[in-house]
């Protein structure tokens, strides 16, 4: 069974529906975005939510004390970083740490390899030039199965959404999907209509 992360999460009512609607995970971005979120609108919503939804925070390229102060005050349970940071960085927020790689050849899968054992999985998304994510650009699956071979759990990203959520879980077969952008009315406000389309679509290949 695919789990499910919304990410972009800015507000208690669109986290509120994305757990009715059976949600695994929220994402809160800490980075410069449209979807950027506060740490303490963060630790509002965080108190607000059930048990057994993993919330995640995003961040690009910030200083490791800093990512522990920020997860400690909200109550995040897994840190998403999305810059270049080192497997070695990584390797000191284990195991609460996953990875995003923006890939656009056969060659960007090749340093995912450092990353084995130092991340409990790697987020795969489309590469933009000057957007570390977001970007609503459909990623190319076919570069998720050459990292599916490296052994490493992945999450799928990058311009997933309703019309074509069924077709990228069939062909990757990934660990967990990370939507955004594609279940959205505008940046940062999730469409209630396209998160109950998502989540059909997804229960549809499950039965």
């Amino acid at each position: 069974m695919v789990r499910i992360k919304i990410c972009g999460i800015t507000n208690p009512r669109d986290a509120s529906l994305a757990v009715e609607l059976g949600a695994d995970a929220l994402g809160f971005i800490f980075a410069p975005s449209p979807r950027r979120i506060t740490p303490e609108q963060t630790r509002a919503i965080i108190k607000s939510l059930p048990p057994f939804v993993q919330t995640v925070g995003v961040f690009v390229d910030e200083g490791l004390n800093r990512i522990r102060d920020i997860a400690d005050f909200c109550g995040l349970e897994i840190i998403q970083l999305h810059g270049d940071e080192s497997p070695e960085f990584c390797a000191a927020l284990m195991p609460h740490v996953i990875k995003g790689f923006r890939l656009n050849d056969t060659s960007s899968p090749v340093p995912i390899r450092d990353y084995r054992g130092k991340v409990r999985a790697a987020l795969l998304d489309a590469y933009q030039r000057g957007i570390q994510g977001g970007t609503g650009k459909t990623f190319d699956w076919n570069l998720a199965i050459r990292v599916k071979e490296m052994g490493v759990p992945i999450i799928l990203s990058g311009g997933l959404s309703p019309s074509n959520i069924q077709r990228a879980i069939a062909a990757v077969q990934p660990y967990a999907i990370d939507v955004n952008s594609g279940v959205e009315d505008s940046p940062g406000i999730k469409s209630p209509l396209l998160m109950k389309r998502l989540m059909e679509k997804i229960r549809r290949i499950e039965t």
